[in-house]
């Protein structure tokens, strides 16, 4: 919903395509929810972290314009064709680490001198795999579902490699090789996803007699891969077939680029300060990494203490400038830095995005419907009107209080005879709530960042899982290859002991070669095909990716607390993955879930970081092992829905402003996307965002990820997430047994099912019920305001 917030809601996304931009899971909440994988100001990060990428996706149809999740050949004996193809090129591809067979990918040693070479003898071996296979196609399980889900595998593994290395290693020979090869595979996922004779199998396995004796999720599989056949183009004949793959092939190139050039543009700001007067306020854990990123920049005598320091757009440098900063124009500099990323000169995504747009509206008039958003819908819980509706009700709810938030806001500048009290800023915003914070609740963000130290975070999360869940997970280094030293690798356990699942863990902030945010990506699916010699089913495997505080000195990463809700929420949709009892590999883990679903567990997971005993588990002092104080707590606690309704209204101009512009934008018309931006903003902020406040040019969610016309999903889920977490409220949180057996039941149902059954179902299955809008309301302090609504 990753974001995200990978939030494992998105619109179904095509089951191959892998975006660079990710699942992406979350974001700061007194910013914008994504997650960010949760998904941040008017200025706009990612889900879960940076809400730059909200990878969480999940797969199902061809072309959709994100999917974090790999379906990898790995663990099964069915691997690359070697033989066919180390024939089919002289580039020495029995060197090519990409296609040989692995257990897990090699992304210790995959150049981009493999990826051309690699990927191209893989398509050609791959296209006559296609061609064979359509050859001797049979409406069975055997003859048509196993061996396409054996192609799409061959694909995911190799291009999910090239591409996480693309989000988390990023390179110009990298790009380079991608952007020559993408063409290619875009046109190979075309004919895959436009081929008649499998499109007429699925339909005849439909009509087939034996239709009523499939499984549930059989029949799932088989009616998504029809409707996604259809949006795929399968019903498009010659020069519309022609014209649909020519803006299918623009789209994805627009889409990379769109990506590339907000993290070239988060990159290319650095500010470098020497006056340590210019930059008073600022935490202690700032001021380190500032002087961290200094020496790698080349001020290599640079001190936390004595400078020089320097400051970027990546969000952990970012974001406590805007919190903390003294000096009003240092926060108003990079404020509009990162609200104008992307915006001008040879990096401007304010064309891309117009293309993109006018693309995607040619296409729905193509597949015969009237705008992007209802071809978003044709794979998701919701419709247009019933996203519309939601979001209108929340809004409702949410008006009153975020004016009151501005009004309580405004009152303390003046009470502190602050300069700006009559003259509030988007940049002062930020600064002066977590003055407020402070004041009325007593708690310094950045005092509580020696009490959650990244090992001791991660011990709880794993307590919790087991407590939950009934799972062990143990650090398993050394077993799989890593892309980064600070990457670690885990196995999942059953409570016999034997692996169920793996998963990396990549935490910090890498800004010179990785993509801001946080995300869950699918690495490998469990699967039934594709499963070992004398096993049942491939075991599934997961990236966890983050973008925290790295180290400095000699500590420990010190995280803030939203950090520690980004982990959890990007290991709720982790768990959806890996506790998959689903067989089908096109249906499980993740896979095969309406996109407004997705983000069901993640958001879920973040509720656990405020009970009690889970938060006292973590919050250790990392020096002298000292628990965080109960008033501490009770303080924290009472914090939660501190600005709730701002967060609410901003994530809803998030979500308005991205169905407006699939639903009612006209491309190339009167008005420009920045004016819809304005018209929505007028509904949706208190405090409404600079005139040349272009954080759409940074909207990686709907731009370079899975969200266009899917991001009203992170509401969507959370309605449904908070409805689920109330289920342990009233078994009573306080009740070991009541927990236990409600933990169990929500792994039996949302973890275990997958794709393999309706969400809606998963969920009644689960609550008893249909959900209810009622525990979110009264989770975010909105519930007496939308009772008078």
């Amino acid at each position: 919903m990753a974001t995200s917030r990978v939030t494992v809601s998105r619109s179904i996304q095509p089951l191959l395509r892998k975006s660079f931009s990710s699942y992406p899971l979350k974001s700061p909440k007194h910013l914008y929810k994504c997650h960010p994988c949760p998904l941040w100001s008017s200025s706009f990060s990612l889900c879960l972290s940076n809400n730059n990428n909200n990878n969480h996706k999940s797969p199902r149809s061809l072309f959709s314009s994100s999917s974090s999740f790999f379906c990898s050949s790995s663990f099964s004996s069915s691997a690359l064709p070697q033989s066919s193809l180390m024939a089919s090129s002289v580039d020495n591809l029995d060197e090519n680490p990409l296609l040989k067979y692995f257990e897990f990918p090699p992304f210790d040693v995959v150049e981009p001198k493999h990826v051309r070479p690699g990927i191209r003898a893989l398509l050609k071996q791959l296209e006559s795999d296609l061609i064979e296979l359509e050859k001797t196609v049979e409406p069975t399980w055997p003859k048509l579902v196993d061996p396409l889900e054996k192609i799409i595998d061959r694909l995911q593994v190799v291009w999910g490699v090239v591409s996480h290395l693309k989000s988390v290693k990023d390179s110009d020979e990298l790009r380079s090789a991608i952007e020559e090869v993408q063409p290619e595979k875009v046109e190979f996922l075309l004919k895959l996803g436009q081929s008649k004779p499998l499109y007429n199998a699925f339909k005849a396995i439909q009509e087939s007699p034996s239709w009523n004796t499939l499984s549930e999720a059989r029949k799932r599989i088989v009616e998504g891969q029809i409707k996604e056949a259809v949006l795929s183009g399968v019903s498009l004949e010659d020069e519309k077939r022609e014209q649909f793959n020519k803006i299918q092939q623009e789209l994805e190139k627009l889409s990379q680029k769109f990506g590339e050039n907000v993290l070239d543009a988060t990159k290319k700001f650095e500010k470098l300060i020497i006056d340590k007067k210019d930059i008073e306020g600022l935490p202690a854990s700032a001021l380190g990494l500032a002087a961290q990123t200094a020496v790698s920049k080349g001020h290599e005598n640079a001190t936390a203490e004595n400078g020089p320091w320097v400051i970027t757009l990546d969000m952990p440098s970012y974001l406590p400038v805007l919190q903390h900063a003294q000096n009003r124009s240092l926060r108003e500099e990079v404020y509009r830095a990162y609200i104008t990323r992307a915006s001008s000169g040879d990096i401007d995504n304010t064309p891309i995005i117009d293309q993109i747009l006018k693309l995607r509206l040619e296409k729905a008039k193509l597949l015969g419907y009237n705008n992007y958003a209802e071809v978003s819908m044709a794979m998701k819980m919701a419709t247009v009107d019933k996203a519309e509706e939601l979001l209108e009700k929340l809004r409702s709810a949410s008006w009153n209080p975020a004016v009151q938030d501005m009004e309580d806001l405004k009152k303390f500048c003046k009470d502190q005879n602050a300069i700006e009290a009559n003259d509030l800023n988007n940049w002062d915003l930020t600064f002066w709530s977590e003055r407020l914070r402070e004041s009325k609740y007593d708690i310094n963000q950045e005092e509580l960042r020696p009490f959650f130290s990244l090992p001791k975070v991660m011990d709880g999360l794993f307590n919790l899982a087991k407590t939950l869940f009934d799972i062990h997970i143990e650090p398993a280094d050394g077993l799989a290859p890593v892309w980064n030293k600070d990457v670690r690798f885990y196995c999942v356990k059953d409570p016999l002991g034997n692996p169920i699942a793996y998963f990396y863990f990549d935490p910090y902030s890498r800004p010179s070669e990785k993509r801001g945010g946080a995300w869950m990506d699918e690495v490998v699916a469990r699967s039934r095909a594709l499963a070992r010699a004398g096993t049942s089913a491939r075991l599934p495997v997961a990236h966890m990716v983050c973008n925290q505080s790295p180290p400095v000195g000699d500590k420990p990463s010190l995280m803030t607390f939203y950090e520690v809700e980004t982990v959890f929420h990007e290991f709720g949709h982790a768990l959806q993955h890996m506790l998959t009892k689903e067989d089908e590999g096109l249906c499980s883990g993740i896979r095969g879930i309406e996109w407004d679903a997705v983000e069901l567990p993640s958001q879920f997971m973040e509720n656990w970081c405020y009970e009690r005993d889970v938060l006292m588990s973590i919050a250790k002092h990392y020096e002298t092992g000292e628990t965080l104080p109960e008033e501490v707590y009770l303080k924290l606690l009472a914090a939660r829905t501190f600005r709730a309704g701002t967060a609410s209204l901003r994530q809803i101009r998030f979500s308005s402003l991205d169905l407006e512009l699939h639903t009612k934008y006209v491309p190339g018309g009167s008005e420009s996307i920045y004016d819809v931006d304005k018209r929505v903003s007028d509904r949706t902020a208190v405090i409404p965002p600079l005139p040349e406040d272009r954080f759409l040019c940074s909207f990686n969610h709907i731009f370079a990820g899975g969200y266009a016309a899917g991001y009203y999903s992170y509401k969507w889920a959370e309605v449904l997430s908070a409805d689920a977490f109330s289920a342990f409220e009233d078994a009573g949180l306080n009740n070991d047994k009541a927990v236990k057996e409600t933990g169990k039941k929500f792994r039996e149902t949302v973890l275990a099912l997958g794709g393999g059954k309706p969400p809606l179902e998963v969920f009644v299955e689960f609550r008893g019920r249909e959900p209810s809008p009622e525990a979110l309301l009264r989770h975010n302090g909105l519930l007496p305001v939308a009772a008078s609504v």
